[in-house]
């Protein structure tokens, strides 16, 4: 797919939409961790993956409602969302290791560009495979 074919979605209202939504789900996340860390004295590893994927549950759920309306193939759906978050999740322990392990960027400036990165990479895929309009194709 051309380059222009990628950032066609960037014109929609639906990248507004996708990043609210993700604060939403980050927020959620953080708030899981931080209950299960500080109040039940959880280890921060099952912590995170909990908080991490309720963070992604919600994502899903909002995304598919509001913003790409689609109600078809959830489960499919769902699990294409899930795998896109893992890239993301991939994608950025790669940059973090490079910007501030080989680079040594400060951390907090990485992470706001492993941020920025990653939504974008996520929006797109999740544009083009978790929420794309199934098509009917017909044996004539």
């Amino acid at each position: 797919m051309p380059l222009n074919g990628l950032l066609l979605p960037l014109r929609r209202r639906q990248l507004p939409l996708y990043f609210l939504i993700g604060a939403s789900g980050v927020t959620l996340d953080f708030l899981v961790y931080s209950l299960l860390v500080k109040g039940v004295d959880c280890h921060h590893q099952v912590a995170n993956a909990a908080g991490y994927s309720s963070g992604t549950i919600l994502s899903f759920a909002l995304n598919a409602r509001f913003n790409f309306n689609t109600r078809d193939l959830l489960m499919a759906r769902f699990a294409s969302f899930c795998g896109v978050a893992f890239l993301g999740w991939a994608s950025s322990a790669g940059i973090l290791f490079v910007t501030i392990d080989h680079l040594t960027w400060n951390k907090y400036l990485a992470k706001l560009v492993t941020i920025a990165v990653v939504a974008l990479l996520q929006y797109n895929l999740n544009c083009v495979v978790s929420f794309r309009k199934q098509s009917i194709k017909r044996n004539v």
